[in-house]
């Protein structure tokens, strides 16, 4: 009797549990809105058009027009850049950036007739420079934001003043006394202050890369670099070592300067020219893998092997071209680094923008009117 009241509770239990509404037919929860990737839809064709007539028109304006040519460029670029079919915006103004730029002019003309003035008024003005360094990065970074734009909602920049002379200023002095072996934990705070101080409405941006994989992406990079050179160093040795034997000394050099040792020399000046872009490209992986907006995630996908493709291909197009190649290489670069990054929701996009545009007000409107310097991080 005991087992078969058992069983008969479970069933009524289960009878019971069958009649609840929407206990048997409860829906499926909603499936996780997918990966966003970013779109870049310029070409190189269309953008050298753009940058032949901004070159022509800064040479004969004697550089005034290079103002209003970087409004009309970044136009283009952002609004060929497009994140879940919506386009970015910029909206620079070309009179803030030209104050900027003469305001960098002076500072750096200044320095320079110093310089011929006396040793001394040199020191001075390059004290000067490197106290107003920070503040010029600070209203970049100010400018950039306020002026950058999606779906109508701007971006911003809250760092403050006191926060640039740290990162800009004082903690780049460790380089002097660890011989250049702060340099990752320098890198690493600098960006960290840059994302973490970034808004895009009232939504908080931040990154998680820690100063450890600064240090272990610095370090990798570092011994690849030097086992590179090595193996250079050592072939083209080897080379030279074989067009010396069995040769009288003019005819060594003869043969030593043919088109084997300008080959040698290009590949490695090649190589000297790869490593900057290729770290930066790294890091783009580091700070975006671990940086996030609110709730969602980033992710950067630049793989090293076609992200060095792409450098070399673009410095050799470069000079064979005597330097008409370079809009082509810079929306080759733009594009693959852009198309390799995605955001990874937590909700719905939509939702997020309408909430976060909710929240904005009118803070930092005064923005418009700061001037830009031409400070990248």
């Amino acid at each position: 009797m005991a087992h078969g009241s058992c069983f008969d509770n479970k069933v009524i239990n289960n009878m019971v549990d069958f009649e609840k509404p929407g206990a048997a037919f409860a829906p499926a929860p909603a499936p996780a809105t997918p990966p966003q990737h970013l779109k870049f839809h310029a070409s190189g064709s269309e953008y050298f058009r753009i940058w032949i007539v901004n070159l022509l028109l800064s040479i004969v304006t004697l550089g005034i027009y290079s103002a209003w040519a970087k409004v009309r460029r970044n136009q283009y670029f952002y609004s060929s850049t497009e994140l879940a079919g919506s386009s970015f915006e910029y909206h620079g103004n070309p009179i803030a950036i030209l104050k900027g730029r003469i305001v960098a002019a002076v500072v750096v003309g200044a320095y320079a007739l110093a310089g011929k003035v006396s040793p001394l008024l040199a020191v001075v003005m390059f004290l000067v420079m490197a106290a107003v360094v920070p503040w010029f990065i600070w209203r970049s970074l100010q400018f950039q934001l306020h002026n950058s734009a999606w779906r109508g909602i701007r971006f911003r920049f809250d760092g403050q003043l006191r926060d640039a002379y740290i990162n800009c200023l004082l903690r780049p002095l460790l380089n002097i006394v660890t011989f250049g072996l702060a340099t990752p934990y320098i890198y690493q705070r600098l960006k960290a202050w840059q994302f973490n101080e970034s808004r895009f409405g009232q939504a908080r941006f931040a990154t998680r890369a820690s100063v450890g994989s600064f240090y272990k992406l610095f370090g990798a990079f570092l011994l690849v670099s030097i086992v590179a050179f090595v193996v250079f160093m050592v072939l083209f040795a080897a080379q030279a070592a074989s067009t010396f034997a069995g040769r009288n000394e003019a005819e060594a050099i003869a043969q030593g300067f043919g088109p084997g040792m300008f080959i040698g020399i290009a590949l490695f000046y090649l190589l000297i020219l790869s490593m900057a872009p290729l770290l930066i490209a790294l890091i783009q992986n580091l700070v975006w893998n671990n940086a996030s907006l609110d709730q969602h995630e980033f992710r950067s996908e630049v793989r090293t092997g076609r992200m060095l493709f792409i450098i070399v291909t673009n410095i050799l197009g470069v000079i064979f071209t005597l330097g008409l190649f370079l809009p082509f290489a810079q929306v080759r670069m733009m594009r693959y680094r852009i198309e390799s990054l995605m955001i990874i929701p937590a909700g719905s996009l939509d939702e997020f923008v309408a909430s976060t545009s909710a929240d904005v007000n009118a803070a930092g409107e005064g923005v418009s009117d700061f001037m830009d310097f031409d400070f990248s991080l």
